[in-house]
């Protein structure tokens, strides 16, 4: 039996956009990866090291794009504004896409309607320290000092991940701490060695050689549970503050309306991407856990972040512009 299609069948198949015919044949041509933050950072660490394997798995190059500024806004607006056919990621932390709306006055996108989730891909945990001089050795003998006497507190940055880490710990234990905010975290943790702050919320990358060498003592970590690199330190919770969990967590979105079969495509690429032990092994060099996750899993930590980052930013009265 012989097949013939109609002129009109031919020209309405000719009028379908190239993603409707292409679906199942995705990637076909490189994969842009923005990330919104400079290059060298913590992110886009991350992001070349994804990328690398994505590129092996999808058999198409996947080319990292840096787009900084406005606290990793234009970099979202970006992929928000891009073509919803694959071809346009992003791999962002936490805050361009949890925090900031509740930080900026004005935004151009709504990360929740604008986005559309694909995996988790990282973590990296936090946790308070402070300088050894001062005399406590818990979180609860530092809540009773606090309580008794003004303390200080440093950040990388009013609105940063640090800073609001401090906000819900404060909100949490019920004190008040004095933040000092700093350009960047590796200020602050000079300040914080030199015993010019008492105390600090850090990444663990950044404070363990700190921690080694005695320079800083550890309180607790801010993750739901111990981390192999600082065994000794209590979740927040096994110490006495209850429902706080703080860290940066990082995940690949693309723009909302990019076809389920796409989404579904790179997000069981990423998590084979994610479970490759030499690319876990590249990720907790660079400091982070690889995390991988389903588009739905994100959607719900996204909208749980957001709500959660919102009361703390209301009840700190947080603003960046």
């Amino acid at each position: 039996m012989t097949l013939r299609l109609s002129r009109r069948t031919l020209l309405a198949a000719a009028a379908l956009p190239a993603p409707a015919l292409a679906q199942g044949a995705y990637p076909t041509r490189p994969i842009r990866l923005v990330v919104p933050f400079a290059a060298g950072g913590g992110t886009d660490i991350v992001a070349r090291i994804y990328a690398q394997k994505m590129t092996e798995l999808l058999g198409q190059p996947m080319v990292v794009e840096n787009r900084a500024g406005a606290g990793g806004n234009l970099g979202i607006e970006n992929i928000v504004r891009s073509a919803p056919d694959g071809y346009s990621l992003v791999l962002s932390s936490n805050g361009p896409v949890a925090v900031n709306r509740h930080l900026f006055k004005d935004m151009n996108f709504d990360p929740s309607k604008d986005l559309a989730p694909v995996s988790l891909t990282f973590r990296i945990e936090q946790a308070l320290v402070v300088n050894p001089s001062l005399p406590v050795n818990s979180v609860q003998e530092f809540i009773a000092l606090a309580k008794q006497r003004e303390l200080t507190w440093g950040s990388g940055g009013t609105g940063s991940s640090l800073h609001l880490a401090g906000e819900l710990f404060k909100l949490r234990a019920g004190v008040n701490l004095v933040h000092v905010p700093y350009r960047g975290g590796a200020p602050a943790m000079n300040d914080l060695v030199a015993g010019n702050i008492n105390a600090m919320f850090d990444s663990l990358p950044s404070l363990v050689p700190q921690l080694r060498g005695g320079r800083i003592k550890g309180l607790a970590i801010c993750a739901a549970q111990r981390h192999p690199l600082v065994p000794e330190l209590p979740t927040m919770q096994e110490a006495g503050v209850p429902n706080y969990v703080a860290g940066t967590w990082g995940a690949v979105f693309a723009p909302a309306g990019t076809p389920e079969p796409i989404i579904a495509r790179l997000a069981a690429a990423t998590k084979e991407a994610l479970t490759h032990e030499p690319t876990k092994a590249a990720l907790a060099r660079a400091g982070g856990d690889a995390l991988y996750s389903t588009p739905a899993e994100l959607s719900e930590t996204l909208q749980r972040e957001i709500a959660l980052w919102g009361q703390v930013v209301r009840e700190a009265n947080i603003t960046v512009g």
